[in-house]
C-alpha cells in the first residue's frame, strides 16, 4: 500500500513535468522551423494541456485497466470545470470572450452529450456498456470536425480572436538551443511514459488494497493529479488578468479529452463503462451546462466569486457522494 502511494505520487509528478517539458520543447522547435503561432496554439499547446490524461489513459487501455481510463477522463473533465474554473474565479472574477461562449462551450457540451449517448448504446440490448473501436472512429471524426471548424473560424476572425495567441504565449517558453529543445521533447515523452505506468500501477494497487472500484481512484486522485497543469495555468492567468484564457484553456482541454483521448483509449482497447459511469457522464453534461449558464445567460459573460464557490461546491459534493 505504501509503495503504491509513493508510486502514484511519483507518477503524477512525472506526468506534470513531462507534459510541461514536451510543450516547451516542441513549441520552441516548431517556432524555429517557421510554424505559425496560430498552428502551435491549436496543436502543440492543446495536446500538451491534456498530455497527462492521454498518457494515463493509453497505458491503462494497454494494460486492460479500462475502469481507470474511464474514471480519469470523466473525472478530469469534472475537475476542470468544478475545481479549476471555480478556483480561478475565486482568485479573480472571470470575464469571458464571446467566442468562448458561442463556440467553445457549446462544442464541449455537445461532445459531453455525444459521449453519454455512445455509452448508453448497450442499454438497447444485452451488449456490454463500453466505448469500442467503432465509437473511437466516431470520436475521431468529431475531433476532425472540431479542428476544421476551429481553425477555419480562427483564421476568419484572426484580427479579433486573440485567445490562441494568448494561450501560445503563456504556455510556451522560448528555447534557442536545438539540443535543449530536443532534450525537452525526449525528456517529456519519457516522463509521460514513466509517469503513466507508475500512476496506473499505483492506482490499481491502492484500489485493490482498499477494495474500492478502480474507477473511483481514477475519478478522484488521478483526475485531480492530471488536471494540475490546467489548474496552475488557469490560476496564473487569472492572477495576471488574462481571465478569458483561464476558461478557454479548460474548455479546449475538455473537448480534447472527450474526443481525442477517449478515442485513442477506445481504439487501443474497449473502455468499459463501470457501475455509476452513466451517472458520471451525466454529471459531466450537467457541469458543462452549468458553466454555459454561468458564463452567458445568468452571469452576463462573467464568472463571479460566488459562482466560483458554487462550481467548487458542486464538484466536491458530487465526488464525495460517489466515493462514499
Amino acid at each position: 500500500m505504501t509503495l503504491d502511494l509513493i508510486g502514484l505520487a511519483a507518477g503524477l509528478v512525472l506526468l506534470v513535468a513531462g507534459g510541461r517539458g514536451l510543450v516547451s520543447g516542441a513549441g520552441g522547435l516548431a517556432r524555429d522551423l517557421g510554424v505559425s503561432p496560430l498552428v502551435i496554439g491549436l496543436t502543440v499547446v492543446a495536446f500538451g494541456t491534456s498530455a497527462p490524461e492521454l498518457a494515463v489513459n493509453a497505458i491503462a487501455a494497454m494494460r486492460g485497466s479500462g475502469e481507470v481510463a474511464f474514471g480519469n477522463l470523466v473525472g478530469s473533465n469534472l475537475a476542470n470545470i468544478g475545481l479549476v474554473v471555480g478556483a480561478a474565479a475565486i482568485v479573480r472574477p472571470l470575464t469571458i470572450q464571446s467566442i468562448v461562449i458561442t463556440r467553445e462551450i457549446p462544442m464541449m457540451l455537445l461532445a459531453s452529450l455525444a459521449a453519454l449517448v455512445m455509452a448508453m448504446d448497450g442499454l438497447r440490448g444485452d451488449a456490454t456498456l463500453e466505448f469500442d473501436r467503432s465509437d473511437a472512429l466516431l470520436l475521431f471524426l468529431f475531433f476532425g470536425v472540431f479542428l476544421y471548424y476551429t481553425v477555419g473560424d480562427t483564421l476568419r476572425s484572426r484580427p479579433q480572436d486573440t485567445f490562441v495567441d494568448q494561450l501560445e504565449k503563456r504556455r510556451l517558453r522560448r528555447f534557442h538551443s536545438l539540443g535543449t529543445q530536443l532534450a525537452l521533447i525526449l525528456g517529456g515523452l519519457v516522463g509521460l511514459t514513466a509517469g503513466g505506468h507508475l500512476t496506473v500501477e499505483g492506482a490499481v494497487g491502492i484500489a485493490e488494497a482498499l477494495e474500492i472500484p478502480k474507477s473511483i481512484i481514477g475519478l478522484t486522485v488521478i483526475a485531480v493529479g492530471t488536471s494540475l497543469p490546467e489548474l496552475s495555468t488557469s490560476i496564473i492567468a487569472a492572477r495576471r488578468g488574462e481571465t478569458d484564457l483561464a476558461v478557454g484553456n479548460i474548455v479546449g482541454s475538455n473537448i480534447f479529452n472527450l474526443l481525442f483521448v477517449l478515442g485513442v483509449s477506445a481504439a487501443i482497447h474497449p473502455v468499459p463503462v463501470p457501475d455509476g459511469g452513466l451517472l458520471d457522464l451525466s454529471a459531466a453534461v450537467v457541469m458543462a451546462g452549468m458553466l454555459w449558464i454561468v458564463c452567458s445567460a445568468y452571469g452576463g459573460r462573467r464568472v463571479t466569486h460566488a459562482e466560483g464557490w458554487l462550481l467548487i461546491a458542486s464538484y466536491v459534493g458530487y465526488v464525495f457522494a460517489r466515493a462514499s
